[in-house]
């Protein structure tokens, strides 16, 4: 039970990361080889497995074969553990090599933004999570202080730092999320994502208001039978990720100039 002070209730803080937990020791009622990481590996296999509405601590707790009221030996609340696998699959992402001056920073902060691409694909629930935690674990700080020292080497201005990884990783972020949303009403359908592509294409051919639409798509050879509908959306994202950096290239020349 919380301390009253004044009369009113300590107000906890909304973050895992801004809570000082106590210690853990060990007690007889906690379950032999249980611990932290091996309940946030386990939420993170659930999460990709069934999604974030079916998610909920005793569904965890059967998948690790212990009760729901061990678990909170080790976390506080259920939202505080999704904020432990948000930035456990922040770990996946590949940081650069810091120390190497030979490597372009374009490159580089390409690759920052292709592992974040993937990560939020992989783990279609992350994206939701990402929107509404505060994203300040050791893993997604690590990813944040590399995206910085990467923009320190651009020679872009420090004022516009900000807005500059705003431009690149909110695209990203978007991108990945409209692409993980299609993919998962697919997998509800039943259907890939070549077919739901195809079946649009078909649903808007004799309708003249998409006529400009259709023309467009055939030049690029989205309906034209060339490649898959993963070709397709790559095509668009490494091009629309290269306008982001080429933008920023051409404000850092500016500057220069």
């Amino acid at each position: 039970m919380a301390a009253a002070t004044n009369g009113r209730a300590k107000q906890r803080p909304h973050s895992v990361w801004l809570t000082e937990r106590p210690p853990l020791r060990r007690k007889a009622e906690q379950p032999a080889g249980l611990d932290l990481e091996k309940i946030v590996g386990a939420t993170v296999r659930l999460l990709d497995a069934e999604g974030l509405a079916k998610f909920s601590m005793r569904r965890l707790a059967a998948e690790l074969g212990v009760t729901a009221m061990s678990l909170y030996w080790y976390v506080d609340t259920k939202d505080d553990l999704l904020e432990l696998a948000v930035d456990a699959v922040a770990g996946e992402m590949t940081l650069p090599d810091a120390s190497d001056d030979a490597v372009d920073w374009r490159d580089q902060l390409r690759g920052l933004a292709r592992s974040y691409r993937d990560v939020l694909l992989r783990h279609p629930w992350a994206p939701r999570l990402l929107g509404e935690v505060i994203n300040i674990g050791p893993h997604s700080t690590a990813f944040s202080n590399a995206t910085l020292r990467v923009m320190a080497r651009s020679g872009l201005g420090p004022d516009h730092t900000s807005g500059a990884l705003a431009s690149v990783f909110q695209f990203v972020y978007g991108f990945a999320t409209i692409r993980s949303l299609h993919e998962a009403r697919c997998r509800a359908a039943g259907i890939s994502l070549d077919d739901y592509f195809t079946q649009v294409v078909a649903a808007i051919s004799d309708r003249p208001e998409f006529v400009e639409m259709r023309e467009l798509s055939s030049r690029a050879g989205y309906a034209m039978g060339e490649g898959n509908a993963c070709d397709m959306l790559e095509r668009d994202f490494a091009f629309a990720l290269d306008l982001q950096i080429a933008g920023i290239d051409a404000m850092r020349a500016g500057q220069a100039d």
